[in-house]
């Protein structure tokens, strides 16, 4: 709607952020404060301080608000179905009757390609797959503008799809999936102890060693492999990638991209744009914000 704000809130292990934006995705206020996962009593009421402030700094009470957070929403986006293990009292909670203001919820992934198909790296794009690459790899979809969640909300798990059928199992017994191959979760498996994190690991091939740069190729590889796959399937105009290992920069990307001349079926000449996310931190909050928009307007 012209000129009405929406509230983004993401919803995380350790903070939660929000930000209220207006229809152009200026953020005009943000807030950030610690999450406390163990006391759903204190979480839940951080989100609607966090909300009732930004609202109150904007001097409106005309708004909806989007959240994004870990897990599987329901069919209709008003709550979280399926999160098990952590932040408990999280499943089937109704935000939109806690915060008294209409609320949409989204995982945390699909909210942040939100961001990016909106106002950022994949804007104006219409079919858009983002990948994650940090402890895990996150996933989500975006079929002709709009987030395609799939049966059960389960869509765009693209970490969980198998490179090796005879590699570990990862945490939802797939064999050899892409988190495995690239995740920093793995990153002491597959270096045989010798680094504790990818960071490490691409400090060392900065340096021509040669073992971090057989471990990292490889897994720069194994990561083409499955985004070239993931274009025969889906075939995006764009995927984003984000999430801290996206910040290895160009010892991410030219090798990725002389990766992808080799397995990407280039039928015609196309090829998919592969791009660096544009937002940091605040992505969750603000595709979540986005995915309110969304729904507002349908």
């Amino acid at each position: 709607m012209e000129g009405e704000v929406t509230i983004g809130i993401d919803l995380g292990g350790t903070r939660i952020k929000g930000v209220a934006i207006d229809e152009n995705g200026k953020v005009l206020e943000q807030l950030m404060n610690p999450t406390n996962d163990g006391s759903d009593s204190v979480w839940k009421h951080v989100v609607a301080e966090t909300v009732n402030k930004l609202s109150k700094q904007l001097s409106t009470e005309k708004f909806s608000v989007g959240i994004s957070a870990p897990g599987l929403p329901n069919d209709n986006n008003t709550a979280i179905a399926f999160m098990p293990g952590r932040m408990q009292g999280l499943e089937n909670f109704r935000w939109s009757d806690f915060l008294q203001h209409e609320t949409y919820v989204l995982n945390d992934a699909a909210a942040a390609m939100m961001a990016e198909a909106k106002f950022g790296a994949a804007k104006n794009k219409k079919n858009v797959v983002m990948l994650t690459l940090g402890t895990g790899v996150g996933g989500a979809i975006l079929i002709d503008g709009k987030p395609y969640q799939g049966a059960f909300a389960k869509a765009g798990h693209i970490g969980h799809m198998v490179i090796d059928d005879e590699g570990d199992c990862d945490v939802t017994g797939m064999p050899g999936s892409l988190e495995e191959c690239i995740g920093n979760c793995t990153i002491e498996k597959r270096s045989k102890g010798k680094f504790s994190s990818t960071h490490e690991l691409l400090a060392a091939y900065k340096n021509d060693d040669s073992f971090a740069k057989e471990v990292w190729l490889k897994s720069v590889r194994q990561l083409a492999v499955g985004l070239a796959s993931v274009t025969n399937i889906l075939s995006p105009e764009v995927i984003v990638l984000g999430g801290g290992i996206n910040e290895a920069d160009e010892y991410l990307f030219n090798p990725l991209e002389e990766y992808m001349a080799t397995y990407e079926w280039r039928a015609g000449g196309n090829k998919v744009e592969i791009v660096k996310a544009s937002f940091g931190e605040m992505a969750g909050a603000v595709g979540a914000a986005c995915f309110a928009m969304l729904k507002k307007q349908s």
